[in-house]
């Protein structure tokens, strides 16, 4: 099952992620402590630990994960990632979270990924709903999701832990195959 297909956007690639990839990953996000605020998993501590993790987003590739490394077509620099945090197949509903290392921040990266991603699960697979959701620490966040088509949904109070130890609202946005 080959669900991460390589995509296009007008300034970037979107495609699966290989063993590689793990220095950009390292250096350009992963250690990164701008954009770990607002993510579950610690920072990195070793191109290892990076490379251990995307061996077994590799796996996942064979159960039909959606994952994939984002990449700048000019200089082909690894710049972040956005994948499937939760699917139900009854339902026809995603989940997706992404990230991206900060000095790639406010160039309209995300938001174009973002509305590629969307487009290719509503119209070329079976999905009938897309969902993401950001920490309300966050609000940048919101604001790509809204770029991308994606209307508010809701609030959810107190849900997560950020890394300081505050609590943090989530943010709710999803967008359905009727408003593509």
């Amino acid at each position: 099952m080959d669900n991460t297909k390589t995509l296009e956007t007008e300034r970037l690639i979107l495609r699966k992620f290989t063993i590689e990839d793990a220095e950009g990953m390292f250096n350009n996000w992963a250690t990164d402590s701008e954009t770990n605020k607002f993510l579950s998993w610690p920072l990195h501590n070793n191109v290892d630990e990076t490379k251990t993790v995307i061996s077994k987003w590799i796996s996942n590739y064979e159960s039909g994960s959606y994952n994939w490394i984002v990449e700048t077509k000019d200089t082909h620099e690894v710049i972040g990632s956005i994948c499937e945090e939760g699917k139900s197949v009854k339902h026809k509903t995603i989940s997706l979270g992404y990230c991206y290392g900060s000095k790639y921040w406010n160039k309209g990266y995300a938001s174009e990924v973002l509305r590629r991603v969307i487009e290719y699960l509503l119209t070329e697979q079976d999905f009938y709903l897309v969902e993401a959701n950001h920490r309300s620490s966050n609000p940048a966040s919101g604001r790509v999701m809204e770029k991308a088509g994606m209307k508010y949904d809701g609030t959810l109070r107190e849900r997560r832990i950020n890394p300081d130890g505050t609590r943090a609202d989530m943010i709710y946005y999803s967008i359905t195959k009727n408003e593509l």
